[in-house]
């Protein structure tokens, strides 16, 4: 467990990281290890040696990709596209994983799921839970087994939602979500020393509200991702919090 918050800290600050480099870092730091060790650990984290990316899972063969749309495409309002992907959460004693919706245009974390396992179920109610209150034309993923499931491609499909995937190997596809793992764990996961599962879940939920409704991007002009979402003024209105809902399915 150690070595994982190793691995963590530093492949959050340097994801170009692989099994060599890293075997090297920790070399480095006094552990004794050696590659075998490294690549063993790094699978079970969801971190692929020779991808530059969390890559926690792979989709299953025979499983339908599509095409990555959002090359060259002006994103210029809310709803317009959408990105799903998932991140490993450390705890003291274990880790759970993390999925997050987010609009692209706003930073706009739609919702969010914790779960024990890579099942697909979790994602599922994450895309629910969106889809409550409104629907993108496009869909972005990573080609993770999760979002080239049966199951997850048909509920966009009869929603009339467009599927844009990332392509392999390119890091920079679904950049937007991977600067939100980033802001999460330095600005939340690493600051608290998670116990369980319930205060992992929980801390989560208050910094996501503070990350929708308080916290300014200065790639928005300094406005929160709410005020950019729902076109509105600081503390026009409270909207709904949706983030905010009775503990999830998935963590028992």
């Amino acid at each position: 467990m150690l070595l994982m918050r190793l691995i963590d800290e530093q492949y959050t600050q340097t994801p170009f990281y692989g099994v060599p480099r890293m075997t090297a870092w920790l070399k480095r730091q006094g552990y004794r290890i050696n590659q075998k060790r490294i690549r063993r650990l790094m699978r079970t984290m969801g971190l692929e040696a020779i991808y530059p990316k969390p890559r926690l899972s792979q989709r299953e063969k025979q499983h339908m990709t599509y095409p990555y749309l959002l090359s060259r495409l002006s994103i210029d309002r809310p709803d317009y596209v959408w990105s799903a992907d998932i991140t490993y959460v450390r705890l003291a004693f274990g880790f759970v994983y993390l999925v997050a919706v987010m609009d692209w245009f706003s930073r706009y974390v739609l919702s969010w799921e914790v779960s024990i396992s890579l099942e697909t179920a979790f994602c599922l109610v994450a895309l629910e839970k969106a889809l409550m209150f409104s629907q993108p034309e496009i869909f972005n993923t990573d080609q993770g087994s999760q979002f080239t499931s049966d199951a997850f491609i048909k509920r966009l499909q009869c929603s009339g939602i467009r599927i844009s995937m990332d392509g392999r190997g390119r890091v920079f596809d679904n950049i937007f979500v991977e600067r939100l793992w980033r802001t999460v764990k330095y600005e939340e996961v690493y600051l608290h020393d998670y116990q369980t599962v319930r205060q992992a879940h929980d801390g989560l939920a208050r910094y996501f509200r503070f990350y929708n409704t308080e916290r300014p991007h200065s790639s928005l002009d300094y406005r929160t991702p709410q005020e950019v979402y729902f076109n509105q003024q600081p503390k026009a209105y409270q909207m709904p919090d949706i983030l905010h809902l009775k503990q999830p399915l998935f963590l028992s």
